[in-house]
């Protein structure tokens, strides 16, 4: 067995919070290194599957469950980081023009809520998805051997 499947469970939580947690930091906030991280955890998480030796209902369960693990701890670093930001919201004087966030719709509020729902919500999601992806073409590859 490959030296780098013999790592127990909590290393391996505590080793993605550690490179979550970095990369939001590097990101400053914007997940997109999160999104990228997907592609190598998905890899690894079908990877350490197979080799368990489990059936592929199993596989694929455990695949889907780690995967929202995963993105709900991103969620919750955008909800740390951006929830507290959308409190501008409430207030009548705020300027969401100069606020620094792209124009990617007409209005600068509309743009700073869009905004915050792509942070919030389909970042992680996004995440979820390359996750899974990763995994599946794994799989895939790892079937034609």
């Amino acid at each position: 067995m490959n030296k780098l499947f013999t790592i127990n469970k909590k290393a391996g939580v505590l080793f993605y919070i550690v490179i979550d947690t970095f990369l939001v930091g590097i990101g400053m906030g914007v997940p997109f290194f999160c999104i990228l991280l997907g592609f190598p955890v998905g890899w690894y998480l079908a990877e350490r599957s197979v080799l368990s030796g489990k059936n592929s209902k199993d596989i694929l369960s455990l695949i889907l469950k780690y995967s929202i693990y995963t993105s709900l701890f991103t969620f919750m670093w955008m909800l740390l980081i951006w929830g507290p930001v959308s409190m501008m919201l409430l207030d009548p004087g705020a300027d969401f023009a100069n606020f620094g966030i792209p124009m990617i719709l007409y209005d600068p509020t509309i743009s700073f809520v869009g905004w915050i729902i792509l942070m919030v919500f389909i970042s992680p999601f996004l995440q979820l998805l390359t996750t899974i992806f990763a995994s599946n073409v794994t799989l895939w590859r790892i079937s034609k051997k």
